[in-house]
């Protein structure tokens, strides 16, 4: 998986190094204590499916998605987390690794992770991450960025 996001970023016109943890991290917390940083800088790769179709939402780990923003953005009648299976199915990652590239996902950015010059993304599982520039990859991914937050 690692090499999927690599390759993924690269396309895109990111040059970016995945690096792999020591052991999985399951929260926001145990991210950003594996790589130094505030829960702020940790990008949750979130897919909730909106009016039938997957949708990519990058988080500030600082924050829960308001699925009513959510719907304000995407202009959508409704909006849900997707299932474990939707998640592989529609990124091809399973979940607590969803990388935010290396999908063919609309991408809703959290406009919170602007306020960093870097932040920490998923690499394609639960042991491995990336460290990148926030503006870079709403650039590279098309992303609309929003104030999604509760």
């Amino acid at each position: 998986m690692k090499e999927k996001v690599k390759n993924a970023a690269r396309t895109l016109g990111l040059d970016v190094h995945v690096r792999t943890l020591d052991r999985p991290t399951r929260t926001v917390e145990e991210a950003a204590e594996a790589v130094g940083c505030e829960p702020g800088r940790i990008a949750k790769s979130l897919v909730f499916v909106a009016d039938g179709e997957p949708v990519m939402c990058v988080a500030s780990g600082a924050h829960r998605v308001d699925v009513d923003r959510l719907c304000e953005v995407l202009d959508c009648a409704e909006a849900r987390a997707a299932s474990p299976d939707e998640v592989r199915a529609a990124t091809g990652f399973p979940v607590g690794g969803v990388a935010p590239v290396g999908h063919d996902l609309q991408v809703v950015f959290d406009e919170a992770l602007l306020e960093y010059e870097t932040i920490w993304a998923a690499g394609g599982d639960g042991n491995s991450v990336f460290e990148v520039d926030p503006r870079a990859l709403v650039q590279a991914t098309g992303a609309t960025v929003a104030r999604i937050d509760r």
